[in-house]
């Protein structure tokens, strides 16, 4: 498997120097050179496919022989050994529960998955690993889960102090073992800005193996196209058009439903849901993309004013590839076609939260209610849809934002309860880059 820049086409790596490098050295992001369509009897027969088998093949198709198919049969297998269950509210709308991992969020798909990869690469190094990691509420938690105590790897994770939920930091910062967390005072765009930057700095990167667990690491990226498969797989061979709805943040989740699109699983329609953070939709819009600063929302794991993976769903609309392509007027129009864009407020969000309780007796976090009222006002416009939204967390890891808008307390998992009593152990660290890097140098 060959991977390019998607800021220079000429820019090469194979797999294994895409997944440990993370970012190539121009700051684009690395993307498959080929993106094969899967083989038709499996896309007419995917019901008669397990989970883990539809990720194998995915696999399969785009790694084109990088890794045996035994190890990498085992990888899959060992990554998503839990379901993706897909629970129907109405005739209309299904919620695709993605919180059933460990750290009982969607990101667990994509961490399991890049530790089991990187373990497999990483079985023949000397030298220790670190994977730096930004997070916005539920990364820091997969992360930690999927790469704790994994032997020859040591995960540092930055978040933004005060904007992620108390059983969000709880689940980041209490593992301790080769995990540490860094209580950054900024917001997740610092904390992304502060990794881009570690990985761009030729010193620092001569001195310290370094990799990424954000969605700019093609390895997370991928195992996130399989639930898209797994859910259509339970609509049992539907008669009307399937839209997927995806909360937003830094948009990796709906790059790889693009990527499931380009294998061939037939999408009518995207539906990209933001809270206040509204780069996207404003692009989608308009055509004029414009990022800015992050606001602090109710949807904490979707405040993201300049999503990373933009610059991913920029190039697989564009026609041509090269340096430095533009979001010109013919790639707004393509993505415009298959992606629909809307954003909602708290409040709007915590009405949603409340009507989905008591109209479908079903708990619904901030971030799934977002993509709830983005399917809403889809489907007003188009009825003949068959909606599916994703469910990217646990409520529970919102328990305090869930009572108080519920009115009465909601139940909580036990591996969530018994993070309670844990100690919290973060490092404070400010948003300059030099005293990151300093600190980098007399840790690791």
């Amino acid at each position: 498997m060959q991977l390019y820049s998607t800021k220079n086409r000429d820019i090469q790596v194979d797999l294994k120097q895409a997944v440990f490098q993370g970012l190539p050295e121009d700051n684009g992001l690395f993307m498959p050179n080929d993106i094969p369509r899967l083989p038709e009897h499996l896309l007419k027969n995917l019901p008669d496919y397990s989970f883990t088998e539809i990720g194998f093949q995915i696999c399969k198709a785009l790694f084109q022989g990088s890794i045996p198919d035994a190890d990498l049969r085992h990888i899959v297998e060992e990554a998503i050994n839990f379901p993706a269950p897909l629970v129907r509210l109405d005739d209309q709308k299904a919620i695709l529960e993605l919180f059933h991992g460990p750290s009982l969020a969607f990101k667990d798909f994509g961490a399991r998955f890049m530790a089991q990869l990187m373990s497999y690469f990483n079985r023949n190094e000397d030298q220790e690993l670190t994977i730096l990691v930004a997070t916005s509420g539920d990364t820091g938690g997969a992360v930690a889960a999927g790469f704790h105590k994994t032997p020859g790897i040591r995960v540092v994770i930055l978040y933004p102090s005060g904007k992620v939920s108390a059983l969000q930091e709880k689940q980041l910062t209490t593992l301790g073992h080769n995990i540490t967390a860094l209580e950054v005072d900024g917001t997740f765009d610092d904390c992304q800005a502060l990794v881009k930057q570690a990985f761009l700095d030729h010193e620092l990167r001569s001195s310290i193996r370094i990799s990424s667990a954000n969605s700019i690491n093609i390895s997370r990226l991928v195992p996130q196209s399989f639930y898209y498969f797994e859910a259509y797989k339970q609509l049992a061979s539907p008669k009307e058009d399937v839209v997927f709805c995806i909360p937003s943040g830094n948009f990796g989740n709906l790059t790889a439903g693009l990527l499931a699109y380009k294998m061939g699983l037939p999408v009518h329609q995207f539906i990209a849901a933001t809270n206040k953070n509204d780069v996207v939709p404003e692009y989608l819009e308009a055509g004029n993309y414009q990022p800015r600063p992050s606001v602090r929302t109710l949807s904490n794991a979707m405040d993201v004013g300049n999503p990373s993976n933009f610059s991913r769903m920029i190039d697989i609309f564009a026609t041509a590839k090269g340096k430095g392509i533009p979001s010109n007027q013919g790639i707004w129009k393509d993505m415009n076609k298959l992606i629909s864009g809307f954003s909602f407020d708290d409040q709007t969000t915590e009405e949603a939260v409340k009507h989905i309780f008591e109209t479908y007796n079903y708990l619904i976090d901030p971030h799934g209610a977002v993509g709830y009222l983005a399917l809403d006002a889809y489907q007003k416009r188009f009825p003949n849809t068959k909606g599916i939204i994703l469910e990217t967390a646990h409520p529970a890891k919102f328990k305090e934002d869930m009572d108080r808008i519920i009115g009465k307390e909601i139940p909580v998992p036990e591996r969530l309860l018994e993070l309670s009593s844990r100690k919290k152990e973060a490092t404070a660290m400010s948003i300059d880059y030099p005293n990151f890097r300093t600190w980098l140098f007399d840790n690791l």
